[in-house]
């Protein structure tokens, strides 16, 4: 059973985790600290952000926590980020891709995608470009990409990206994790060919209960537990995020999750990715349009 007990210390380390004032995002910045690393806490409200990081600070680590603001849904924030954080910072360890929207009403980015598949997906993707000079400078680097296990339903529409036709918010969320999950692999392959060190891995949570879930009724919420079982809390569904991130087993391209009741709960480990992720030509077409789409290009 692998917890953040188990963590190696990880003083000296600079990481960066998006989304981190609340939920998983919280927990793994939290335990990051704990462990000694200096921990950017990239987030959208930056209020929110800096009451997370007091919280933090006030804890047992002997980390140093700050904040960065970063607004996914708008290219222009997510470079203004990136070039903040390498005004400050001369290293990158661990690049956490952590935040993410599920099932929102039909609303769009500033540049007009699909809210979901613009954040989740592209937002990240620019961010990591814009970031990845320092990564593979970085001795050890790793960039974790928190997916989710809904990329089993989903399937890339490139016809709808930007909500042409009908919207479906549980088949765009689906869509986006696929995505997730396409661009650690692809991303892993480009840096093997590049001869460069960064590792790219993935991570999903199973059933944990967070402010993601903020657009759920409570009726949804009361089916989702009937199905699945009880959610986690916040601290567990963050371990496996925080096992792809640390953990000496790990190799890129590698997938953690937890390892109970078909990934839905328990504790991290290495699992199976099924092979609607594993399409090279897929993956290399969804890069292609997200080079476009952000005007971002790496490794």
């Amino acid at each position: 059973m692998w917890t953040k007990e188990n963590m190696p210390d990880q003083t000296g380390r600079t990481a960066i985790v998006t989304g981190a004032n609340i939920g998983i995002g919280f927990e793994t910045a939290l335990a990051l600290f704990e462990k000694g690393a200096h921990v950017i806490l990239a987030c959208r409200d930056i209020e929110k952000a800096q009451e997370a990081a007091e919280q933090i600070a006030q804890s047992k680590g002997k980390g140093q926590v700050e904040v960065l603001h970063l607004d996914l849904s708008d290219l222009n924030s997510v470079k203004d980020a990136a070039d903040t954080f390498k005004s400050k910072h001369s290293k990158l360890d661990l690049l956490i891709n952590n935040a993410g929207v599920m099932v929102p009403p039909a609303s769009k980015t500033k540049e007009g995608y699909e809210l979901q598949f613009g954040t989740n997906v592209l937002g990240h993707f620019a961010f990591t470009g814009h970031l990845y000079t320092l990564l593979k400078e970085t001795p050890g680097s790793r960039i974790v990409t928190v997916s989710s296990l809904v990329y089993r339903l989903g399937a890339i529409d490139y016809n709808n990206l930007k909500l042409k036709n009908d919207y479906d918010a549980n088949r765009e969320y689906g869509q986006s994790k696929l995505g997730n999950i396409l661009f650690t692999l692809e991303l892993q392959r480009r840096i093997n060919d590049k001869g460069d060190k960064v590792l790219s891995t993935a991570s999903h949570p199973g059933v944990t209960g967070t402010n993601l879930s903020r657009y759920l009724t409570k009726d949804d919420i009361t089916n989702i537990v009937e199905v699945y079982g009880e959610l986690m809390e916040p601290w567990q569904g963050a371990l496996p995020t925080l096992f792809a991130a640390v953990n000496d087993k790990i190799t890129g391209g590698d997938f953690a999750g937890p390892d109970s009741d078909g990934g839905l709960r328990g504790y991290p480990e290495k699992i199976e990715i099924l092979p609607l992720a594993l399409d090279e030509a897929e993956a290399k077409k969804l890069w292609q349009y997200a080079e476009e789409a952000t005007g971002v290009y790496f490794p």
